[in-house]
């Protein structure tokens, strides 16, 4: 039983292995399941074993990164609730530790994010994207309620703070574009970060006889 276990263990992991190859190369629609499991030393039919379909596998390579990843921002953005946004001043480098953070959990999965970012296409994860922008839209947008309830004559700018999320977005598929090494990264994100959390307290709020 325990040799079995093993082996169903070391197959499970090779399948993975040989799977994020294929689908870096490929991306996910092109990915040839045959050629996966030729490659890993096992059967097809051990694809559906294992992961029960082609969606399935593709999870088995990114669902650990992108866990990894949301764990990082649902901890940074329940500290960020808490935080006084009427007495906030900004400093740069307040955001320094989150961006490390963030890098981090990229660039230690560097190539299961650049299949979520760039190979998922006709896989349940292709929106993960919108999904992640949405989740923000909605943590930005009740930060600047609460900012507006303590300021006279201001509503939350919706429009802006779409905006802005979608920036913070782009900053950082920029910075996986452009800069294979996690130093030269860090020194990128961390003055985009302050650029972009300058904007938030500038922008966030719009007076309230301005258009809706």
């Amino acid at each position: 039983m325990g040799e079995n276990n093993r082996d169903n263990k070391e197959s499970r992991a090779r399948l993975i292995e040989c799977a994020k190859n294929e689908f870096l190369e490929k991306g996910f629609i092109k990915a040839s399941l045959r050629k996966i499991a030729a490659d890993a030393g096992v059967t097809t039919g051990a694809v559906y074993f294992f992961f029960k379909d082609k969606d399935g596998l593709l999870g088995g390579v990114i669902d650990r990164a992108l866990s990894d990843l949301m764990e990082v921002l649902d901890k940074h953005f329940a500290e960020d609730t808490e935080t006084d946004l009427l007495s906030y001043q900004q400093q740069d480098g307040d955001h320094d530790e989150f961006a490390e953070k963030l890098v981090n959990v990229i660039y230690d999965n560097f190539d299961e994010m650049t299949i979520l970012l760039e190979r998922s296409a006709g896989s349940k994860y292709e929106g993960v994207v919108e999904q992640i922008i949405d989740k923000l839209d909605l943590v930005y947008v009740d930060m600047a309620e609460r900012y507006a309830a303590v300021v006279p004559g201001k509503h939350a700018n919706r429009e802006m703070l779409h905006w802005l999320t979608h920036v913070q977005i782009d900053a950082f598929i920029h910075m996986m574009n452009h800069f294979t090494d996690r130093q030269e990264a860090m020194r990128f994100i961390k003055p985009c970060m302050d650029y972009l959390i300058k904007g938030w307290i500038t922008y966030a709020l719009v007076d309230d006889d301005s258009e809706r």
